[in-house]
């Protein structure tokens, strides 16, 4: 039994403006070759098929023809709803989809079921855990305190687990099968990225490895860095197949291709998938950005590189804007965004503190302002030249 674990694809996500369409298009053939080539019997997507609750027309397309074009490989996919999506949404083409070999488990309330091979026979008892959400699994009561709230819904997802790998256990019986779980949320000592949401916020900050049950392999979503958890090798994060944001820049982007033999785990293989929009984060002070920004002259990208890039000096920002602007023009990079570093940002609000506005000029207030937000670059120039215009015609009318 051979089976793809995969994650946190966020079909439509829309990142800092821009489109990531062909990125995840070029994921979805990257990884139907792959499933053919090393034969694998069945995709677990673990959640966040979506980046919203109601995605653009085009990421529901992307997802709709990856599970026809899926068909003709024999693999059963199977797809778990993470927090990002919406319960509505996935359950919409649910039934219809079923008859494409696909799986949809939106909800909690999924019993096991018998996992096939390509041949048809079967190769594994699947336990389908979705994204819990509290009000699912757990009855809410007035007065309990925070700290009662939060053993509620770790004892709530404990046992919904258990129940979970005791059904699968009863529909193996005495046949020598692998169980493989799912689920969404993050664990005690995962590695998170900006993009990541916490999920139980005020109740539950993460789910301890331990608490899981006796499965062959664990496949998990929701935390964008592959990783395997609590020292365990069958649990595992496999990651987002792209960066979803700047921080997850310079980390491989993998799928775990998981193997099983004589009813036990053989062997986990992390496949890289290829990178097709390049991401890039610069710091520094202007000098030191302008000399990392020189050394994209000599190269030749296929696509322009997306930018971030954070300053650390006490320089106007909108001044470095244009200046960057300048020094980018004939560069393969774009900039998607400029920002003050987070020790630059404390560093501003502190000296705010001791000033009154009676001693600023309102250029000032608004450049200060403005330097804490996080922003497109684009965005930030047409905020400074409304900014200006506005400036411009209050003065004509006091002039007047």
């Amino acid at each position: 039994m051979r089976i793809i674990h995969t994650s946190d694809w966020h079909l439509g996500q829309n990142f800092y403006s821009k489109s990531r369409a062909a990125e995840h298009d070029a994921f979805l053939d990257w990884l139907l070759r792959t499933a053919e080539e090393k034969e694998v019997d069945a995709i677990v997507v673990a959640g966040d098929i979506f980046d919203t609750g109601s995605p653009p027309s085009y990421a529901r397309e992307l997802y709709n023809r990856f599970v026809v074009k899926l068909q003709h490989t024999g693999c059963h996919l199977i797809v778990l709803a993470g927090n990002h999506d919406s319960v509505a949404t996935l359950n919409e083409s649910r039934d219809i989809l079923a008859f494409l070999n696909t799986t949809v488990v939106a909800s909690a309330g999924s019993a096991p079921f018998e996992l096939k091979r390509r041949d048809g026979t079967v190769g594994a008892i699947f336990c389908p855990v979705p994204f819990l959400r509290p009000r699912d699994i757990v009855l809410s009561q007035a007065g309990h305190s925070g700290s009662e709230k939060q053993q509620l819904l770790l004892a709530a997802i404990t046992d919904y687990y258990q129940q979970q790998h005791e059904q699968a256990v009863a529909l193996r019986g005495d046949r020598l099968l692998p169980i493989i779980a799912s689920g969404h949320l993050t664990t005690v000592g995962a590695s998170k990225s900006d993009a990541v949401r916490d999920i139980y916020i005020g109740t539950l900050d993460a789910f301890p490895a331990q608490h899981f049950p006796a499965a062959d392999y664990i496949a998990l979503g929701h935390i964008h860095r592959a990783q395997q958890i609590g020292g365990y090798e069958h649990i595992r994060y496999c990651g987002s197949p792209i960066a979803l944001s700047f921080d997850e820049t310079g980390k491989n982007k993998s799928v775990h291709l998981v193997s099983f033999s004589n009813g036990k785990l053989a062997q986990i293989e992390t496949l890289d998938v290829p990178v097709t929009q390049p991401l890039a984060v610069i710091k520094g002070d202007f000098a030191s950005i302008s000399a990392q920004l020189a050394e994209w002259r000599e190269r030749s990208e296929t696509e322009p590189v997306w930018l971030d890039i954070e300053i650390n000096s006490d320089e106007y920002l909108h001044d470095l804007q244009r200046k960057i602007q300048t020094l980018t023009e004939d560069l393969p990079v774009e900039v998607l965004l400029i920002r003050r570093s987070r020790e630059q940002r404390e560093r501003i609000i502190a000296s705010e503190k001791r000033e009154s506005l009676s001693e600023l000029h309102v250029e000032e207030v608004f450049a200060r302002r403005l330097a804490l937000e996080t922003m497109e670059a684009d965005q930030q120039a047409r905020l400074r030249q409304l900014f200006d215009e506005t400036l411009h015609s209050l003065s004509g009318e006091e002039n007047a």
